[in-house]
C-alpha cells in the first residue's frame, strides 16, 4: 500500500508514522510512505522508524494523487480546502480534523463500532479524541442495554493542544519550580498546577465547542440522533492521555457484573477495575497504549438499575487520533463491512421512559389499572338511583 501523511511534523503526524510502522502488515505492507508538510518543514529529515530516515516534502496534489491512502493531520481549514481535491485525484482520504465530522455525507468512523459506514467512501472523518475514547468503553454497554442518556466530565491532557501544548506545560512547570512567572500562549491561563474548564471556543448555549463535539459525534457514531448527551471538558496539567468520568442512563436494566464482563470482552478496551488492590484507569498507565482503560464501574445512585458510572482513560494521540485513523485504513483493506447490532428501545420504552421499564413498568401499569377500576366503581355507584323516602 502506498501511503501519505500530510502534517507529518505535528504530534498526531509523528504518531501516525509510528503506528504505521508497527501495524503495516495489517495493510498488506506499506510499499511507499510519503511525508508531507508546509514549505516551512520541507527538506527536514525525519526518523520514520522502520521506514528509515525520510525527507519531508512540501505538499501538493501532484505528490499524493498516485497514493492509495492519505492521512490528513492538519487544520480544519486545510482539510476544507484540499481534502475533496485529494480524494478526487485518487487516494482515500482519512481526515483527523473536525472539518467534516458533522457533514451528513461524510462517514465519521470508529471501525469497531460503525466501520460499515465507510464502505465505498473516498473521504472519511476521524472522530474527536474525547469522543473516541468514551465511545470505545460505551459501545458494548450500548449494544446490550441501550444508552438513553450520557453525562461526561473530561480531564484532558496538554497534548490535546498538540506538541505546543505539551511544550508549554513543561516550560510552565520548570518556571514554577524556579519561582519565575510562567509564559502563557497556548492555553488561556497557566496550566501547570491548575485546571482550566475551557477547551475550544465557547458557543452561544454556554458549552464549549469541544463539549458539543462529544454531543454531535456520539450521536452520529452510535446512530442515535436523539441520544441525550451532556459534557463538561476540563484541561488538566498532565502531558498525555485523557481521562473521563461517564454516567449513563440505560433503556434496559443493567448490572455492574454484566457491564464489567461486556467491557472485558470488548476489542480495544481493557477492564482495569479492582479497587481493593488500587487498580483503576489512570493517564500515566494509559499513555502509549492502544487500548482504552475502563474501570470504577458502579451502579448509578441516581438511575439505579437503569444506570452506571464508570471512569475511562485513553491515549488521545493514539485511540483518539493516529491509531483510529490507521484502523480505518486496515478496515478498508480487509473489506469487511458488516453492520453491528445495537440496542433498539421498544416503542413503549420510548413513550413511557426508561424508568418505567421492566418491573417498574408493570408496577405502574398495575397502579393505573387499580386506579381506573376504583374510578369506575365510584362512577357506577354514583349513577345508581336512590330510593325515595316514605
Amino acid at each position: 500500500m502506498r501511503v501519505g501523511i500530510v502534517g507529518c511534523t505535528g504530534a498526531v503526524g509523528e504518531e501516525l508514522v509510528k503506528v504505521l510502522g508497527e501495524r503495516q502488515d495489517r495493510l498488506g505492507g506499506v510499499t511507499q510512505l510519503k511525508l508531507l508538510a508546509s514549505a516551512k518543514s520541507a527538506g527536514k529529515v525525519m526518523d520514520a522508524g522502520v521506514f528509515g530516515p525520510l525527507t519531508v516534502e512540501e505538499f501538493s496534489i501532484d505528490k499524493v494523487k498516485k497514493l492509495d491512502v492519505v492521512f490528513l493531520a492538519v487544520s480544519g481549514s486545510f482539510s476544507l480546502k484540499y481534502a475533496h481535491e485529494i480524494a478526487k485525484s485518487g487516494p482515500v482520504v482519512i481526515d483527523n480534523s473536525s472539518a467534516f465530522r458533522n457533514d451528513p455525507e461524510i462517514p465519521l468512523v470508529i471501525p469497531e463500532i460503525n466501520g460499515h459506514t465507510a464502505k465505498n467512501a473516498k473521504l472519511i472523518a476521524n472522530p474527536n479524541c474525547t469522543t473516541a475514547i468514551a465511545a470505545m468503553a460505551l459501545w458494548p454497554l450500548h449494544q446490550k442495554f441501550g444508552i438513553r442518556s450520557l453525562i461526561m466530565s473530561t480531564y484532558q491532557a496538554a497534548s490535546g493542544a498538540g506538541a505546543e501544548g505539551m511544550a508549554e506545560l513543561e516550560a510552565q512547570t520548570r518556571a514554577h519550580v524556579k519561582g519565575s512567572a510562567p509564559e502563557v500562549s497556548v492555553f488561556q491561563y497557566p496550566l501547570a498546577f491548575n485546571v482550566i474548564p475551557h477547551v475550544d471556543s465557547f458557543q452561544p448555549n454556554g458549552y464549549t465547542r469541544e463539549e458539543m463535539k462529544v454531543v454531535w459525534e456520539t450521536r452520529k457514531i452510535f446512530g442515535v440522533p436523539d441520544m441525550d448527551v451532556s459534557c463538561t471538558a476540563v484541561r488538566i496539567p498532565t502531558l498525555r492521555a485523557h481521562a473521563e468520568a461517564l454516567t449513563i442512563q440505560t433503556w434496559a436494566p443493567c448490572s455492574v457484573e454484566k457491564a464489567k464482563a461486556l467491557i472485558d470482552e470488548a476489542v480495544g478496551v481493557q477492564l482495569v477495575d479492582d479497587p481493593s488492590s488500587n487498580k483503576y484507569p489512570m493517564p500515566i498507565n494509559a499513555t502509549a497504549k492502544f487500548d482504552v482503560e475502563a474501570g470504577r464501574v458502579r451502579q448509578s445512585i441516581v438511575f439505579g438499575d437503569f444506570g452506571l458510572d464508570l471512569f475511562v482513560c485513553g491515549d488521545q494521540l493514539l485511540r483518539g487520533a493516529a491509531l483510529n485513523a490507521v484502523l480505518i485504513a486496515e478496515f478498508l483493506h480487509e473489506d469487511k463491512f458488516e453492520k453491528p447490532s445495537g440496542y433498539k428501545p421498544t416503542v413503549l420504552q420510548r413513550f413511557m421512559g426508561a424508568s418505567l421499564s421492566g418491573p417498574a413498568l408493570w408496577f405502574t401499569v398495575g397502579a393505573v389499572a387499580a386506579t381506573a377500576a376504583a374510578a369506575t366503581s365510584f362512577l357506577t355507584a354514583d349513577s345508581k338511583p336512590t330510593s325515595s323516602s316514605a
